[in-house]
């Protein structure tokens, strides 16, 4: 079990964290858990102040964040011309040297600039020309594994400019070395765990798990194994200012549970590849002995015994032909009423039109995206026998 962060009297400053839309309530909680204060909900993320410990400790611990930025200037620029002045007159060096490569990733709404990599690209040519109107020399550009990772924002040609602590998305575990086809993000799959209330002791099924994505992630909540545990490093281990000392702690105090934990998590595919795929993948993170897994179609896969909380992504449009689509979401829900009775399942989708064809009413939908796919993730409570008795309710959209 993670401890709680330390009370500290260090310095705080400002953090914006980033996140798939639908998950902001979710990750606003693991902030708080973490030690983050004056915690504000905005569209895609969360504001809130933290220590640099805080900040280390969210990049580290927090499975529905994307990105932790640490903003630096703000000011008003109205076009690229203006963008380029006061980014020129920054102290850039202060962070970074000549011997430092950097990226800027940009974002524009609203703005008299019209580009997102267009602000980028003058960003970076002030950054540039600024070193070498000091030290006749300008830092490198890497875009795939740079030192420094800056983030340009404009909104209503207001302007501002953060580090990225975490430099690479932080979906991006470490883990998965087979990612198969249209596979899961980390982000999502965890978020959607956590959003459905799986308690950690109730068997855990995913009959369609593709590439295993939330069959990992649930073992890793099972086995509090941080989000961030198996990644090669973060962007804040760069910085001029980094705390060894600090990192090491965050570390040792967020270490996985020293017994592997006795629920079960069940994965099952018809596919062979998939089979594979999820199996490089449970390897690779060292979670063979947490997750059994069973070659087959959903409607042939044995019921664990006992409590069963499902969670799946089964197939939309996009990766089955259309003739195809409506037999699937019969069959699962077919499958969820013949095999499932006292269960709850929750399923993600991105066909809505295919969903209804379960033929079970959902307790709660959530509307969540997939990628640019905008999903409904929605529960449904199997009974036995007739619902009429319970107390339910069909959510809105």
């Amino acid at each position: 079990m993670q401890k709680r962060p330390r009370t500290s009297s260090a310095k705080t400053f400002t953090i914006t964290a980033k996140t798939i839309l639908g998950l902001e309530e979710i990750l606003a909680g693991e902030i708080r858990q973490q030690g983050g204060s004056d915690i504000e909900i905005i569209h895609r993320g969360v504001q809130f102040s933290g220590t640099q410990e805080t900040l280390y400790a969210c990049n580290y611990n927090c499975r529905t964040a994307l990105r932790f930025l640490k903003p630096l200037w703000e000011f008003s620029a109205r076009d690229d011309t203006e963008l380029y002045r006061k980014c020129l007159k920054l102290p850039w060096d202060t962070l970074m040297g000549l011997d430092n490569t950097f990226a800027i990733d940009g974002a524009v709404f609203n703005s008299g600039i019209t580009h997102s990599l267009y602000a980028a690209l003058k960003t970076k040519d002030a950054i540039a020309d600024s070193f070498r109107a000091k030290f006749g020399k300008r830092p490198s550009v890497d875009t795939d594994y740079p030192d420094m990772r800056f983030n340009v924002h404009i909104n209503r040609n207001h302007c501002t400019i953060s580090l990225d602590s975490s430099a690479s998305s932080l979906h991006l575990r470490g883990y998965k070395i087979a990612p198969g086809p249209a596979p899961l993000s980390e982000v999502l799959a965890s978020g959607l765990i956590m959003l459905s209330g799986w308690d950690k002791k109730k068997t855990f099924v995913d009959p369609m798990c593709g590439s295993g994505t939330l069959l990992i992630e649930a073992a890793m909540i099972a086995n509090d194994i941080p989000a961030g545990y198996y990644r090669n490093g973060f962007g804040f281990e760069k910085w001029k200012d980094f705390d060894a000392a600090i990192w090491k702690d965050v570390k040792e105090r967020s270490k996985p549970a020293e017994e592997a934990s006795s629920v079960r998590i069940v994965g099952g595919d018809m596919s062979s590849l998939a089979m594979r795929t999820t199996r490089k993948n449970i390897n690779s993170a060292g979670l063979e002995r947490s997750i059994s897994l069973h070659p087959t179609s959903f409607e042939k896969l044995k019921r664990p015994p006992g409590d069963v909380h499902i969670v799946m992504n089964p197939p939309y449009g996009e990766r089955v032909k259309s003739d195809d689509i409506i037999g699937l979401y019969q069959m699962i829900g077919d499958t969820l009423k013949q095999n499932y009775q006292n269960s709850e399942a929750w399923i993600i989708g991105g066909d809505l039109r295919a969903m209804k064809f379960i033929g079970l009413r959902p307790s709660k939908k959530i509307r969540i995206f997939n990628g640019p796919i905008e999903c409904r993730f929605m529960k449904f409570e199997l009974y036995e026998g007739s619902r009429k008795h319970k107390n339910s309710n069909e959510a809105k959209d």
